[in-house]
């Protein structure tokens, strides 16, 4: 049987891992919060006591983590660098959301070892974790990302090869700058339209029929009511946070920066996104930039 470690069980990393113990995967899970470890218990996952117990003869290592250091200090710099404890042939899929830089610095240390390790950020959200629907966009080898596939199938419905390793991290970048411009632009308009009393649920289905038609209109509406399902209609919880998004926007400046790559919309979102989370909304989905607009957030 494929033995996995899973390291980081988070919102999306628990949904993850269960996933994988449903399809028959041996895994080891791990997560310093003891909440987390006993979800993935309950879903078929093997708790273990360290990130070393996991990886230690595991053929595949998953890590989803918060930030480029954590991943470093994971399986680089820290006390128990786990390059140090996975074995040759393993290979490494990491699906934090990070800087390219990071990843292609992780992947070489690895391949020093004879351990893969490929970039595979993911797209999809809670919703798409539980139901193994996400999108993978992966960083590495032809032949890594083949090896890889059988799990990311399991996980996800949209897999891709972006290219060597980063260039997941740096698609990723992308498509997560765009997704800010194009909420920011949906509340914009919408608001405007509430605001000379037009009925928001009408607006919606008038702009998505025509050209104005985009997912964060289409499938994530940030109007609360219009959509029943989308955190909007849940007061903004659940989904993928602020904090998270500015996050993601801070990776996209630095992308931009490195390559002299003009982006005025992408700067743009990113000042409203960090102007919303200074506000205190940091912990709201980030469609709740709607309440920015409505100058109905609070101001911390």
């Amino acid at each position: 049987m494929t033995t996995v470690a899973f390291i980081g069980l988070g919102n999306m990393g628990g949904p993850m891992a269960a996933n994988l113990a449903k399809a028959g995967f041996s895994v080891r899970a791990f997560d310093l919060s003891k909440d987390a470890l006993e979800a993935a218990r309950s879903h078929g996952c093997e708790m273990v006591a360290s990130a070393s117990e996991a990886a230690k003869g595991a053929d595949f290592v998953i890590s989803m983590l918060p930030a480029g250091q954590h991943v470093r200090g994971l399986f680089m710099d820290g006390d128990t660098p786990l390059f140090d404890v996975i074995k040759q042939g393993a290979l490494v899929i990491d699906s934090s959301t990070i800087d390219a830089d990071t990843a292609r610095q992780v992947a070489a240390a690895g391949a020093e070892k004879g351990i893969g390790f490929i970039d595979a950020p993911v797209s999809g959200g809670v919703g798409g974790a539980q139901a193994g629907t996400l999108t993978f966009i992966v960083g590495g080898s032809e032949a890594q990302f083949e090896q890889a596939r059988p799990l990311l199938d399991v996980m996800g419905k949209n897999i891709f090869h972006a290219g060597d390793h980063g260039a997941g991290q740096v698609a990723k970048a992308c498509n997560n700058m765009l997704l800010s411009i194009l909420m920011a632009g949906t509340c914009e308009a919408i608001n405007m339209g509430v605001k000379n009393g037009l009925d928001p649920a009408v607006l919606s289905d008038i702009m998505k029929q025509s050209s104005g038609g985009n997912w964060a209109l289409n499938v994530y509406n940030p109007y609360p009511g219009v959509m029943e399902n989308a955190p909007a209609s849940k007061g903004y919880q659940g989904g993928f946070l602020v904090d998270l998004m500015v996050k993601d926007l801070g990776l996209a400046m630095d992308v931009s920066q490195q390559s002299a790559s003009p982006v005025p919309m992408g700067s743009a979102a990113r000042a409203l996104f960090t102007q919303h989370k200074a506000n205190g909304n940091g912990r709201l989905d980030f469609s709740s930039l709607m309440q920015f607009y409505q100058d109905k957030e609070g101001r911390a």
